[in-house]
């Protein structure tokens, strides 16, 4: 295996804090609209049903998934090929803002034209992951491998840092108040689709900072095309002989199971409490603020313990707490938690999350937000530090193939079982199992020393 051991200039402080706006750049995204907001939203009101709901959302999220599986790897390539990230990072962010935009158009009970919104998400989530693995690549010339976790994790923190501002923004700005910002219709659902614009513009304006301070790869100066037929023929030569980054593909595989399952367990938590509880966007908002403040913690202690210890326990600690909390929410069904002991559900006109069975699934909710930031961060660390620095771009590329090399996987599974079913909770089942495969294969990574 061959270890990124090359010198290196570290970046300004201003470099690294710009770079690490890019999370808080596109968290939004992520929090309000695939997560919190728009897709309970999607699943309970523009659907028919939220049984249909849930799984078209799954086939959106299957569709971006092998379409971001398959492009990600050869885009990284190219990047290597030309060197420069930047001019990549700006237009799948544009990419990302314009699908994330038209989901204004999201009305409530909305049958023809379904097809177009179900568009806007595809088309939303491979630009903001696209423009994730250009990001990412920048990580090992900015700042030493004995600092990198302590980078990653600040930069994953502030990422949920921006999508907690969003959340307060979308409640107390739209939801809540009795005449929301701008006149927004509650009766129409509006407080709830202005989450798409409003991530589309916060995206763009806040990946200014990283665009004008954070120093790019030095262009090779061979021309564009040039740079996509040298970067495809190195991404075939890099296939070829995976056989010499043995640790990189051990840890590659390990990661398709473990992060699939954090993806599903995010992006499912909000809809299946949205079904079990009857939760409204107030509910939703409020429960995804509290889960990101407990996500900041862990990503701040989290960076710090993969400097401290390595990137490679930090994950496996974390996969396992999330997997110790997916069962926990799997637990919980209508009227019983932990599988069996009474619960009283909600009432009308109750106290917030103020019932029995709420309490419990918030008290799991907590530990999923604990470890949900530190188990991505450090995996960007540790592929960061496995890398070869010539080949960082196409590593990160097929970092993003092993994020999403089965991520349809699981959501095309919770989309069949739920529609086969008629159920939302047999599908959580699948979350746990991808969780517990993914720590078990990290058993078969060696972390290189990163004095």
């Amino acid at each position: 295996m061959v270890e990124n051991t090359a010198p290196m200039t570290e970046a300004s402080k201003l470099g690294k804090f710009s770079w690490a706006m890019f999370d808080w750049a596109n968290q939004p995204y992520f929090t309000v609209v695939t997560t919190f907001i728009f897709a309970p939203y999607f699943t309970s009101h523009v659907a028919s049903s939220s049984v249909e709901g849930q799984a078209y959302w799954g086939y959106t999220q299957a569709i971006a998934g092998i379409l971001i599986a398959v492009l990600s790897p050869v885009f990284g390539s190219i990047a290597d090929a030309g060197g420069r990230r930047k001019p990549w990072i700006l237009f799948f962010a544009v990419v990302c803002a314009i699908g994330a935009f038209s989901l204004w158009w999201a009305v409530p009970g909305q049958q023809s034209g379904i097809v177009w919104i179900l568009a806007a998400i595809i088309l939303g989530t491979i630009g903001v992951e696209f423009s994730l693995v250009f990001n990412n690549a920048m990580l090992p010339n900015l700042t030493p491998q004995s600092k990198m976790g302590r980078l990653s994790g600040f930069g994953w923190g502030l990422g949920y840092v921006g999508g907690l501002i969003a959340l307060f923004i979308v409640l107390f700005g739209f939801s809540l108040p009795t005449e929301p910002l701008f006149g927004l219709d509650k009766a129409t659902f509006e407080p709830d689709r202005i989450t798409g614009p409003l991530s589309a513009v916060w995206f763009l304006v806040f990946i200014i900072p990283m665009l004008l301070f954070t120093p790019d790869t030095k262009p090779t100066g061979i021309s564009k095309k040039v740079a996509v037929q040298q970067g495809l023929g190195s991404l075939l030569t890099t296939l070829r002989s995976l056989k010499d980054y043995k640790n990189i593909v051990f840890f590659l595989i390990a990661r398709m199971f473990y992060n699939d399952g954090i993806l599903a367990l995010i992006g499912f938590s909000g809809i299946y409490a949205a079904g079990l509880f009857g939760w409204g966007t107030t509910e939703l908002g409020l429960f995804g603020i509290l889960i990101n403040v407990f996500a900041i913690a862990g990503c701040f202690l989290g960076g710090w313990l993969d400097d401290k210890m390595g990137s490679k326990p930090t994950i496996v600690i974390s996969v396992l707490g999330l997997s110790f909390a997916s069962v926990g929410v799997l637990s919980i069904s209508h009227g019983q938690v932990l599988f069996g002991l009474p619960a009283a559900m909600p009432v009308e006109d109750g106290a917030l999350f103020g019932s029995p069975a709420e309490m419990v699934f918030m008290g799991f909710a907590f530990i999923m937000g604990f470890f949900f930031g530190p188990a991505q961060a450090s995996s960007r660390t540790l592929i960061a530090r496995l890398s070869p620095p010539e080949k960082v771009g196409e590593f990160f590329g097929l970092f993003a193939l092993s994020g999403k090399a089965t991520a349809f996987v699981a959501p095309l599974l919770i989309g069949i079982v739920t529609s086969a079913s008629g159920q939302q909770r047999p599908a959580m089942i699948i979350i746990f199992v991808f969780l517990m495969v993914g720590a078990a294969l990290m058993s078969f990574v060696r972390e290189p020393s990163h004095d």
